[in-house]
């Protein structure tokens, strides 16, 4: 190549390819095609018990059990299990002044407390374990799990329900929204969970491949009791992992397209670089699986791709986006030089040319998401829309970042990480549900 050079078709194929896949993926938000449908609810109501791990929630629990307790309805009554995990903070007094029967609170005191998420949710699984046993209720027993700063939506119970009418269906994850997007990063936030996650998953329930979240996942109980006495593991996203489990155990996960939970965006740039660099390590964790899904004969050659796909991904985006980056520079340089580099580079026209491709490939997958969520859920000025689509690409930017500080953490033996500091809430009326007296 000379004059159209091999930075140019680069970045003409990265113009054809990343704006396109978001675009299929932005399609499937609007078509989306459920193989079997929700199943026929049992005869016999699911009875829910929904896990909050709490540690240091006094800003966000209040809300967050009053928005759990009220997911309670005649064909899904709810039990609310707060396992307090070694809370210094306001969170135990904040839990005591909740007075309803239907919640349990279960401390853990150091040094068995502070030990990770998945600990404590395994100390709430033996004990709803114990209490279905008892009532012998096992198989009518469904485990959700909702953050400290989740909202459950009144009446999503019903259609996750009718989900669990199949008995092939081990679990269940639900849609995940951010309700303090007014910030712009907590914008950002939505932008990625409520479309292009939202989508993802979409396509990947058709695939049959849906993962699991840490947010508004449900799973039967029996399916977890399979798994093990510690079903969670210390794995930093024992979410993912679960999910994957549950798909070599044979059992299928659907995603509730309508079922909604809501969390706080993370507000500050170090904090979300924090966060994403430890989802990245954990997903560096999860690779060990990948021996087992290529094994397992149930996972088909579709679906067997797009869980090598979901799980080596992200560890392409970062050299990628030093290549890119790298690429950009060498041409900045020759166009001021005119140093060609052996003919690698083009001339001026060309290298401009190149560079406005590769704007443009950069720019147009956050403008089609911006419009999306726009169309999709209405509840926000087009011009906030179009401005987030805008700064995506700075958002995907950080995601490369966080990548790279996740292998780098990974390879030197950091595995602790810091809790995540939530922001002050007001409290928050339940819609259609009596709030819990409030002693």
């Amino acid at each position: 190549m000379t004059d159209t050079t091999q930075f140019a078709t680069f970045m003409l194929v990265l113009l054809v390819f990343w704006p396109s896949y978001n675009l299929v993926l932005a399609v499937f938000v609007w078509w989306r095609p459920k193989p079997g449908g929700p199943g026929v609810p049992s005869r016999h109501p699911l009875e829910y018990w929904i896990i909050i791990p709490a540690l240091n929630e006094e800003r966000v629990v209040a809300n967050t059990v009053r928005s759990a307790l009220a997911l309670d309805g005649a064909r899904t009554p709810v039990q609310v299990v707060v396992v307090d995990d070694g809370s210094d903070d306001g969170t135990p007094h904040v839990l005591a002044e909740i007075d309803d029967h239907r919640l349990h609170v279960l401390r853990r005191e150091l040094p068995h407390a502070r030990q990770g998420k998945g600990e404590a949710l395994n100390h709430a699984f033996a004990y709803v374990r114990g209490l279905a046993e008892e009532a012998g209720k096992v198989h009518r027993t469904i485990v959700g799990v909702i953050d400290g700063d989740g909202r459950g939506e009144p009446g999503m119970l019903s259609e996750i329900s009718a989900y669990f009418g199949a008995r092939a269906v081990g679990a269940v994850q639900c849609r995940v929204r951010i309700h303090n997007r007014t910030n712009l990063l907590a914008f950002l936030q939505d932008l990625e969970f409520s479309c292009v996650v939202d989508a993802s998953q979409s396509l990947r329930d058709v695939v049959g491949t849906v993962g699991l979240g840490g947010n508004g996942q449900f799973v039967r109980l029996k399916t977890l009791m399979d798994l093990g006495d510690a079903p969670w593991s210390a794995c930093l996203v024992e979410d993912l992992e679960l999910g994957l489990r549950v798909h070599l155990g044979g059992q299928r996960i659907r995603y509730a397209t309508h079922a909604t939970i809501t969390q706080q965006g993370l507000v500050d740039v170090q904090r979300l670089l924090r966060q994403r660099t430890r989802w990245g390590q954990g997903n560096l964790q999860c690779l060990r699986y990948v021996p087992r899904l290529i094994r397992a004969k149930h996972v088909g050659s579709v679906a067997l791709l797009e869980f090598l796909q979901y799980l080596l991904t992200p560890w392409l985006v970062a050299p990628m986006t030093l290549l890119v980056t790298l690429l950009v520079g060498i041409n900045f340089y020759a166009q001021f030089t005119g140093d060609s580099f052996g003919g690698f580079t083009a001339n001026g026209g060309n290298t401009l040319l190149a560079l406005g491709i590769w704007l443009v490939a950069l720019v147009l997958p956050g403008l089609i998401w911006g419009v999306v969520h726009r169309l999709r859920h209405g509840d926000e000025p087009l011009w906030r829309c179009l401005l987030v689509g805008l700064t995506y690409p700075l958002f995907l930017i950080l995601g490369s970042v966080s990548t790279l500080r996740a292998l780098y953490r990974h390879f030197a033996g950091r595995n602790t990480w810091a809790k995540t500091e939530r922001l002050v809430e007001k409290e928050v009326p339940v819609v259609g549900q009596p709030v819990p007296k409030i002693a």
